[in-house]
């Protein structure tokens, strides 16, 4: 089934939106007392991340970065461990560079446009729209998943999609003709905060959503049906690490600054890496995690340092245990080493 239009009903749409949103907005930081600043940051840390998650990640963030010059100013080791936990690390890394590059542009100068912003580390259609809707009124809609759920159903589109990227091109012409030009940027958190609190994925609350008399998958009671994705297919991916504990401390890989992920980030290296054969015995440990497409089990293999064939590795390194605190590493492998320090007191 085609998307059926709005048209008709888009002044109804925005002001029952806006209205809503207007009454049940979540009290959440980075609208109080809005800045440019406090916007990036939370657009950086809300992808692919829980807004419960990222509440105490971005209350620290602003102690110890309140700005964008004194972001520019960190190093990335820095900028890197205070994201620890958060995922997804390329998002610090981009940020800390869109702080440099913003930092050197005078206040006046700095663009305030969705197409403009697009030349910041980072910064994809999405991002651009919240931004600068939010910051300066830009007249730019945003398009994610939220925004895919929430039309799909009030449309009752029914067309099969591939992934949520496939069906965000479909609607972004509608959603820019639904945007509420006076106020963009609220416009755009309400159409977030209705699919956060409301459109669910599972079991939406429609008794509550201010748009139900619109919504015509509620009326043929196919809302929670939609909108018709292909679902994931998972690979199952297996790796074996090494716990190696020596006279000058544990030894760590530190991913170096060419590879595509996670670059910087210490981690237990790969028995791979280190030309160690799996062992049979059973592992000290074994964790199973998922990563985007890809579901992986850890299994982590405690060894005597005499099975290194010789030096370890470029880009590994031994680390006293009392070091360890002070190093940038992913929230999993922290855990690990923590769990596996803990089992030896």
């Amino acid at each position: 089934m085609p998307i059926q239009p709005l048209s008709d009903n888009a002044d109804t749409f925005r002001s029952a939106l806006i209205e809503w949103y207007d009454a049940n907005a979540r009290d959440l930081p980075w609208r109080r007392s809005p800045s440019t600043y406090k916007t990036v940051v939370s657009e950086f840390m809300l992808q692919q991340t829980q807004v419960k998650t990222v509440l105490p990640y971005f209350a620290a963030w602003l102690e110890a970065y309140p700005d964008f010059a004194s972001l520019a100013a960190a190093s990335e080791e820095q900028v890197l461990k205070s994201w620890e936990g958060l995922g997804y690390y390329s998002r610090a890394r981009n940020l800390h560079k869109l702080a440099q590059q913003v930092a050197a542009i005078p206040e006046d100068k700095l663009p305030t446009d969705a197409k403009s912003w697009l030349q910041f580390p980072g910064v994809g259609p999405y991002a651009a729209a919240a931004i600068c809707s939010i910051s300066f009124s830009d007249p730019s809609a945003v398009v994610d998943g939220n925004v895919v759920r929430i039309l799909s159903r009030l449309t009752a589109d029914q067309s099969d999609y591939k992934n949520s990227t496939d069906a965000a091109k479909a609607y972004r012409a509608l959603v820019q003709e639904l945007l509420n030009l006076e106020r963009p940027g609220d416009h755009n958190q309400a159409m977030m905060e209705l699919g956060a609190t409301v459109c669910h994925k599972q079991s939406p609350n429609c008794l509550l959503c201010p748009v139900r008399s619109l919504c015509q998958g509620y009326a043929q009671g196919i809302a929670e049906d939609l909108p018709r994705l292909a679902k994931t297919k998972f690979e199952e991916v297996t790796v074996n690490r090494a716990w190696i504990k020596g006279e000058k401390g544990i030894l760590l890989h530190k991913i170096p600054a060419d590879a595509k992920r996670m670059k910087g980030l210490h981690e237990l290296p790969d028995l791979a890496l280190l030309e160690i054969a799996v062992p049979k015995k059973k592992p000290r440990l074994t964790r199973k995690r998922g990563i985007t497409k890809y579901r992986i089990t850890e299994r982590i293999h405690a060894l005597s340092a005499d099975r290194l064939k010789a030096a370890p590795p470029a880009d590994h390194v031994w680390v006293a245990p009392d070091d360890i605190p002070d190093l940038p590493f992913s929230g999993p492998h922290r855990r690990w080493i923590t769990e596996l320090l803990e089992a030896e007191v």
